[in-house]
């Protein structure tokens, strides 16, 4: 089997280092190709006004000046001498759950992929912040992570599904089990912080309300806080269908 790696943390992060010990333990066919810098929060962005860079970083080994959707295509349509049969995008520092699937350009590279037409899933570990430093779990994600993919795996879907695995904030031997969940929904609230630079001149930055949000059964969320690990299959299909039927009727 032939994997292909991508990630948004950049082609330097512990937690790719972590997915190719994952990736390794059902191939030795493996290719990296990654950003070159963390590109976290840049969703399913693409580059169309500017060109990409494939540095080499390795055997089959790429570092891209670009996104990780620019990583999957340029992997697929250019670097590689024939399609991978399966892409794993991670491990991501830090979840991926709930609306922040629609900034995670670890969640893109899988959507990506399953836009090709092929085999994605995304992985993200859960993390805490204490005294302003990121305390990952790394272990969790190497310890049960080739057994909940080698699951998903053995899963028939549709060529448009991709699917979406978290690990919880907890020691390896701490974990509950798996869950498979829905979509939830964060309060984070996105919040601006204006300062001032040293000519006076003002500049932003896009901050997070990191109140807690409310938890509700059944989604990644609620999984993460009880130490399981969520399982969700996602689509690109935005669509509404209820409320398109409600416009059907009101447009006759």
């Amino acid at each position: 089997m032939r994997i292909l790696l991508s990630n948004d943390d950049g082609i330097h992060a512990p937690g790719l280092e972590v997915l190719e010990r994952i990736a390794r333990q059902f191939s030795d066919d493996i290719w990296v190709v990654a950003p070159e810098s963390d590109q976290s929060g840049v969703g399913h962005g693409l580059s169309i006004s500017m060109p990409l860079r494939a540095r080499p970083a390795g055997d089959r080994r790429f570092a891209i000046s670009g996104t990780p959707t620019d990583c999957v295509i340029i992997a697929v349509k250019q670097l590689m001498d024939s399609p991978p049969d399966l892409i794993l995008s991670g491990v991501n520092s830090g979840q991926n759950i709930a609306d922040d699937v629609t900034y995670s350009g670890t969640v893109a590279a899988a959507m990506e992929g399953a836009l090709i037409g092929i085999r994605s899933v995304a992985l993200s570990q859960a993390h805490t912040i204490k005294d302003g430093a990121r305390h990952v779990p790394w272990e969790v994600a190497a310890a049960h992570g080739a057994a909940v993919l080698d699951k998903t795996l053995g899963v028939a879907l549709s060529p448009d599904r991709f699917v979406n695995i978290n690990f919880p904030n907890c020691l390896p031997d701490a974990v509950e089990g798996i869950e498979v969940t829905r979509q939830g929904r964060l309060n984070h609230g996105l919040l601006i912080d204006r300062r001032l630079d040293g000519r006076n001149f003002p500049y932003h930055w896009i901050t997070f309300d990191r109140s807690e949000p409310p938890v509700e059964p059944g989604t990644e969320l609620h999984a993460l806080r009880n130490r399981r690990i969520s399982v969700s299959v996602l689509t690109f299909d935005l669509t509404d269908h209820e409320s398109n039927r409600a416009m059907q009727a009101a447009f006759g």
